[in-house]
């Protein structure tokens, strides 16, 4: 099965960003536990422009992460798999 790959951007204000970052730090532990990959980045020219990535082995195991995570994930449904590229 290819590989599976969700992706959410977030524009956070100044006064939400330790609220925010500590809100990632929990997001990851849960991803992590269910057997995904969790990264969040920052545009470099514009500070709270944030983009997460998470990752999973296939399509079933990152579905099942997002319906149980601790936050509210908007388009659970919107999953990217992996395009082999001969």
């Amino acid at each position: 099965m290819p590989r599976a790959l969700s992706i959410h951007r977030s524009i956070v204000p100044a006064g939400d960003r330790a609220k925010y970052l500590a809100r990632m730090l929990v997001r990851r532990a849960h991803y992590l536990g269910a057997n995904c990959k969790f990264w969040v980045f920052e545009e470099a020219a514009l500070t709270g422009a944030f983009i997460e990535f998470t990752e999973a082995a296939d399509a079933r195991t990152l579905a099942s992460a997002h319906a149980s995570s601790p936050d509210r994930v908007l388009d659970p449904a919107r999953i990217y798999t992996e395009v082999e590229l001969d």
